[in-house]
């Protein structure tokens, strides 16, 4: 959504999109706020003792890397304008919330399926994955995660106790190459970023024969 202010620069929205494989069609959480602030932990999958001599940079595929910020949305627009938003006057913030639940449910249809086999005393139970979710975060940063924790603080109710002021707080974990199967499209999008991040970390680097010079220059 771009500013008022005519000059004012378009500022993208981050987001989630969530798939449910084999379905192609994505649910899309498009950030109302943009987080002011996102917090990256990296753990280094070291090899871990009991390597040769010359092993010690050794490490065991690319590291845990962990994300974490808040997202924060409110009804306020929408209910200024009740005729646009018969959704949002009628149930007020729970749809955005329950679609921000629902990565980390299993799919409702696979879920009624297994309680009907496991009825039938069927011994075979499908396998409940909760869906691909993608964190999207401007062009450079489109990575597949993992919800690893969800917390909601609904913080204002309507006069029908639905939510229409509520923050979420979120801490995912990044899939990678070693998590995937190369059949998952996550897999492939793992690598476009992991690609991308070689090629940006080369951009204004210092030569050999400047970095040396520098060092000598101390």
């Amino acid at each position: 959504m771009a500013s008022e202010f005519p000059r004012s620069p378009r500022v993208m929205k981050g987001g989630l999109v969530a798939y449910r494989l084999p379905s192609t069609s994505p649910s899309v959480i498009a950030f109302q706020y943009n987080p002011d602030e996102v917090s990256r932990s990296l753990q280094s999958q070291a090899a871990g003792p009991g390597g040769g001599r010359g092993e010690t940079n050794r490490v065991n595929g690319p590291p845990q890397e962990t994300l974490t910020f808040s997202i924060e949305i409110d009804a306020a627009d929408q209910l200024e304008k009740p005729g646009e938003n018969a959704t949002v006057v009628e149930n007020g913030l729970h749809p955005v919330i329950a679609a921000i639940e629902r990565l980390i449910y299993p799919s409702y249809p696979l879920v009624i399926a297994n309680e009907a086999l496991a009825l039938a005393g069927t011994a075979f139970i499908l396998n409940e994955t909760a869906p691909l979710t993608l964190l999207v975060w401007g062009p450079r940063r489109v990575l597949p995660v993992q919800i690893q924790s969800l917390s909601i603080k609904e913080e204002a109710f309507d006069q029908k106790l639905n939510p229409i002021r509520a923050k979420a707080d979120l801490s995912v974990r990044v899939l990678t190459y070693r998590d995937l199967d190369v059949t998952n499209p996550g897999y492939w999008v793992y690598l476009a970023a992991f690609t991308q991040k070689e090629v940006i970390s080369t951009l204004g680097k210092f030569s050999a024969a400047s970095a040396i010079a520098a060092l000598g220059r101390l």
